[in-house]
């Protein structure tokens, strides 16, 4: 679960990007973010995820306090979470499988056990054929399918994705609409901002609007 109680996130200079946010996202609930852009919704996600810090008010993420943790407890808060951003952050001088593999390693997964979740994951999106790929030799829709792979290989209860249909066509977007129900289906919460009305409809997600920073429905 994730709750949010009067949070606001106020940046240097004094803007506030999040204003007197009161939200709570159940466990294996679908949720989508959506309003304008500048709206907020970013600075959400990354509250929700645990990447920001409110500067006010009171964010739990499950049971924790996000506020009073210490900073060596962040880390092992985010293994709760897949995140999967709408430039990707892939790695380009590395494989698709090695791409995958990124959060394994660090994590510390046996070896052989952590090659055969890349590849599950992979097959789950489409690119196990592609795993010796680079990345710049996929297409747009199969990049953003191998930063959803990376996300959930290490099986979140938690998926959050900002913007992830943004520089991909109608088509491309309701495949990775259909992907993040297929999670859905199986409990992991999901958390997507979004512009893309015709993205979100199909999917019959709970609709979360942002204005200017606050809770606008």
């Amino acid at each position: 679960m994730i709750s949010f109680s009067q949070v606001t996130k106020r940046y240097p200079g004094g803007r506030e990007a999040i204003q007197g946010v009161t939200l709570t996202i159940d466990a294996g609930e679908m949720v989508f973010i959506t309003g304008h852009s500048g709206a907020g919704k970013s600075t959400l996600l990354k509250l929700a995820a645990g990447i920001e810090r409110p500067s006010s008010g009171t964010l739990i993420i499950n049971g924790q306090n996000v506020s009073a943790l210490r900073a060596r407890a962040v880390p092992y808060l985010r293994r709760n979470f897949g995140l999967v951003f709408q430039d990707q952050k892939l790695l380009f001088d590395r494989t698709a499988f090695d791409n995958v593999m990124l959060p394994l390693s660090i994590i510390g997964f046996d070896r052989r056990e952590a090659a055969r979740r890349v590849r599950a994951a992979l097959d789950k999106v489409g690119l196990l054929s592609r795993e010796k790929s680079l990345p710049v030799t996929l297409s747009g829709g199969e990049q953003q399918r191998l930063a959803i792979a990376r996300a959930i290989v290490h099986r979140p209860t938690i998926l959050v994705a900002d913007e992830p249909t943004g520089n991909l066509d109608a088509a491309l977007a309701a495949e990775i609409g259909e992907l993040f129900r297929s999670f859905h289906q199986v409990g992991v919460t999901v958390v997507v901002a979004t512009h893309d009305e015709a993205f979100a409809a199909p999917l019959r997600p709970r609709l979360v609007a942002l204005k200017n920073g606050r809770l606008a429905a």
